[in-house]
């Protein structure tokens, strides 16, 4: 009985070194492409009308949004491609421009992008930029470490819109594309 229980264990164990297996690919990994988009806010800015109007001079608003995230290591080497959208909102009686300026370090400039709006009533300005293979190069938004936001009342500062809240209203967000390999 000892001799048979042996004999089954040594036919068991030939058996499982010449089963049925692949050969296993640890090379795997290289063919692996892992690729996920994250989506986030940049910035929102509102203005009233009244703001607006109690300002002397054309420029209402400058505002500069530091903005050292693109600069990340963790994203500047693994950004593929990406696309800021921007939606703009005027119901004040006032014709707008705003200007958003992409700052380096050392305040180079490194892009402009420039929005025009007539007075209310006007419907929502949106515009999607993209960045990569499709779009404006990538290197403007690795360096980018600065956002400059200037608006500008074109008509006059004692106008008042007959809207209920009249108001301009900046948003934008960005939506990214990483190689996390």
């Amino acid at each position: 009985m000892k001799v048979f229980r042996i004999l089954l264990t040594v036919v068991f164990g030939v058996l499982m070194v010449l089963s049925c297996s692949e050969k296993q690919d640890f090379d795997q990994l290289d063919d692996l492409e892992i690729t996920p988009t994250y989506e986030t806010s940049v910035f929102y800015v509102k203005a009233q009308e009244s703001l607006i109007n109690r300002v002397s001079g054309l420029s209402f608003f400058t505002q500069d949004f530091n903005f050292d995230a693109f600069e990340e290591p963790f994203f500047a080497d693994r950004v593929l491609s990406g696309v800021i959208s921007y939606e703009l909102e005027n119901t004040t009686s006032k014709p707008i421009e705003i200007s958003l300026e992409f700052l380096d370090e050392n305040e180079n400039i490194l892009d402009t992008e420039e929005f025009r709006m007539d007075a209310a009533p006007t419907s929502t300005l949106i515009r999607d930029v993209s960045y990569g293979p499709t779009g404006k190069s990538l290197d403007i938004i690795k360096n980018t470490s600065k956002i400059r936001l200037v608006a500008t009342n074109l008509g006059d500062g004692s106008s008042t819109s007959t809207l209920e809240n009249p108001a301009i209203v900046l948003r934008s967000s960005a939506k990214f594309t990483l190689d996390l390999k």
